[in-house]
């Protein structure tokens, strides 16, 4: 059970699992009615970036691939 709370083999993919599905949510909110095209935009622009803050923050500290400080677990 503590695997599973502490995100097992997805535990590094978190947050682009919840930008994808929220994208998604929001192409399919869309599609069905919900929200307006304005509203939808804003949502993907927004989970966006996101995702590529989080990538930008995971290539910060490498130095020739590899990291220069120590992450403790």
């Amino acid at each position: 059970m503590n695997k599973f709370i502490q995100g097992g083999i997805l535990k590094k993919h978190r947050t682009y699992i919840l930008s994808g599905v929220g994208i998604i949510s929001a192409i399919a909110s869309y599609l069905i009615g919900d929200t307006d095209i304005f509203i939808m935009l804003q949502a993907i622009f927004t989970l966006g970036g996101i995702y590529f803050l989080r990538k930008s923050n995971e290539t910060k500290g490498n130095k020739n691939g590899k990291h220069t400080r120590k992450i403790s677990k």
